[in-house]
């Protein structure tokens, strides 16, 4: 049993690990065209059993000691819950209103469609060995891998759009409001099934309404009263100390809310943001918490959930057949899919193609729903690790592809700005 004072030595120590590995394979990744998060989520896996602990298991498990893994889960909360502020403080409501019904399309088309083809490999995994827990229903698995195959890497999402020069600009607008509906629902979905796993059907309706409920409250009531902040700030030409604590507060607030009804702490954060006043406020809390959240907290985000997956169980090639069933039905479903809507609300064919580009990868978002699934005895390991394989893939084809289909021809053009990749 470590002491707290060993345990606060250790973190130093990982979290030195982790930056260093991180920037080392963010630097890897950019020569082949991935952004930095690509990179950070790759350090997790390497760190963790893997690799690391494939090839020193004492000295991974010597870093990494489970114990400690709490302090490290808890501070990468906080900073995750940080940036989703910021990317909803950039967050543009006049290209959204623009692009409601095509932001809603797009969501809805890319929920549906992968969720019917995931509830249909769920029936038929059903039953088979190392898949499905033995108390899991025809209805539950059905409801669960639709929930794991309809989920979009929001917190990658948004640091992909921004890392690519995207925050602000129409397709960037799009691709945030599609992604923010489309995980909201599939965290309802996922309520419902823990729900009717656990038996307590309370837990569903909480979820769903306490998110409902605070979103309402936040964008409504919450925006008239904070734009008090937005005044001050434009007064003073600057914010103080004080102003920034409040708003960190609040941020530590709504996020507490969110994750204690159901739906996920990253939630409340980024309406939180989507509520704040722009001008003079939202530059200069962006000047201040936005270099030391995405260089030191954002990259233990990226790295935790990796630390936690063993790629070495899918070892058969029956497990990687369905593995490549699961992946080519999510590229299908999900990519496939909100490019159709997308083009039927209008959008250009390289937008459509850049949005349903972007709303395919899962990356971390995935894993979390991943391991509160293997957590609850919803899903073995065996379908765990298949299903984190399609996470990893579709994660990594997202921004080469996008860059090779919309990326370079959008800056010729002026339509983004240049990626600020050491971001």
């Amino acid at each position: 049993m470590l002491s707290n004072f060993d345990l606060s030595l250790r973190f130093f120590l990982q979290l030195a690990c982790v930056l260093g590995v991180c920037r080392g394979v963010g630097w890897l990744g950019r020569r082949v065209g991935q952004p930095q998060v690509v990179g950070e989520m790759i350090a997790g896996v390497l760190l963790g059993p893997s690799l690391l602990g494939w090839l020193a298991p004492s000295v991974q498990k010597w870093l990494f000691p489970p114990q400690a893994m709490t302090i490290f889960f808890a501070v990468s909360q906080v900073g995750l819950s940080i940036y989703m502020f910021l990317v909803g403080l950039e967050f543009r409501r006049d290209l959204f209103l623009g692009k409601a019904r095509s932001a809603a399309a797009v969501s809805l088309a890319g929920m549906v469609t992968p969720f019917l083809l995931g509830g249909a490999i769920g029936y038929v995994l059903l039953g088979q060995a190392g898949m499905f827990g033995d108390k899991v229903t025809t209805v539950e698995a059905i409801l669960y891998m639709g929930a794991s195959m309809c989920i979009t890497a929001f917190p990658m999402l948004a640091r992909i759009i921004y890392e690519r020069g995207l925050s602000g600009t129409a397709l960037g607008t799009l691709a945030l409001a599609a992604g923010a509906i489309d995980d909201a629902a599939a965290w309802c979905i996922l309520a419902v099934v823990l729900a009717s796993f656990g038996g307590s059907w309370n837990v569903a309706a909480l979820a769903i309404g306490g998110g409902i409920g605070y979103g309402i409250l936040v964008l409504t009531v919450g925006r008239v009263l904070l734009a008090r902040l937005g005044r001050t700030a434009e007064e003073r030409g600057s914010v103080n100390s004080a102003m920034l604590a409040f708003t960190l507060t609040l941020v530590m607030l709504g996020s507490w809310f969110t994750d204690a009804v159901g739906i996920y702490a990253v939630f409340g954060a980024f309406i939180l943001g989507v509520a704040m006043p722009r001008g003079t406020f939202a530059t200069a809390v962006q000047q201040q918490v936005e270099p030391l959240t995405v260089v030191l907290l954002l990259p233990l985000f990226f790295t935790y959930s990796g630390l936690n997956t063993r790629l070495d169980m899918v070892d058969t090639p029956y497990l990687w057949m369905v593995s490549l069933i699961v992946l080519a039905a999510a590229c299908l479903g999900k990519a496939g899919a909100c490019y159709g809507a997308a083009r039927l609300n209008g959008e250009d064919h390289k937008t459509s193609m850049a949005v349903g580009t972007l709303m395919n990868a899962r990356g971390l978002m995935e894993l979390i729903i991943l391991n509160i699934g293997l957590q609850k005895g919803v899903i073995k390991p065996t379908l765990f690790s298949i299903m984190v394989v399609m996470a990893i893939a579709t994660t990594l084809m997202a921004s080469p592809i996008f860059e090779w289909l919309y990326g370079r021809e959008a800056r010729k053009q002026g339509l983004v700005g240049d990626a600020p990749l050491e971001g």
